[in-house]
């Protein structure tokens, strides 16, 4: 259980941070358990995203501005999830199992387009 403490002065830089983690989140409109929708079991969906953040972070991305872990409500069960902006998206589809067709299907797609504006 995390406890909260409330302080009488305001920090500007701790309001700052929270306010950009608010800004940022809000540019996450996927849920990494949206993908549970599509096939994936959890294990699947765990793997690929931190196969995903181990790319973020190797790439340089400023994570906080692409993942957000969260809690989310999935058959009447409170579970750990992750909001992701779009790019972190792609990147969780590109390293999920790629045994699924939804995940052949996104890759083929994406190299496809790819090729199409760079040919």
């Amino acid at each position: 259980m995390e406890m909260t403490i409330f302080i009488k002065d305001i920090r500007p830089v701790d309001s700052i941070a929270r306010f950009m983690d608010f800004y940022h989140s809000l540019q996450m409109n996927y849920l990494a358990s949206d993908l549970l929708d599509q096939g994936l079991s959890p294990q699947q969906i765990s793997d690929a995203v931190i196969k995903a953040i181990n790319i973020g972070k190797a790439s340089g991305l400023v994570l906080n501005q692409h993942f957000k872990p969260i809690f989310s409500s999935f058959n009447k069960e409170i579970i750990n999830d992750c909001k992701l902006s779009h790019l972190a998206y792609g990147l969780v589809m590109i390293n999920a199992d790629v045994e699924l067709s939804v995940v052949g299907d996104f890759q083929v797609s994406l190299l496809h387009s790819y090729l199409i504006n760079h040919s």
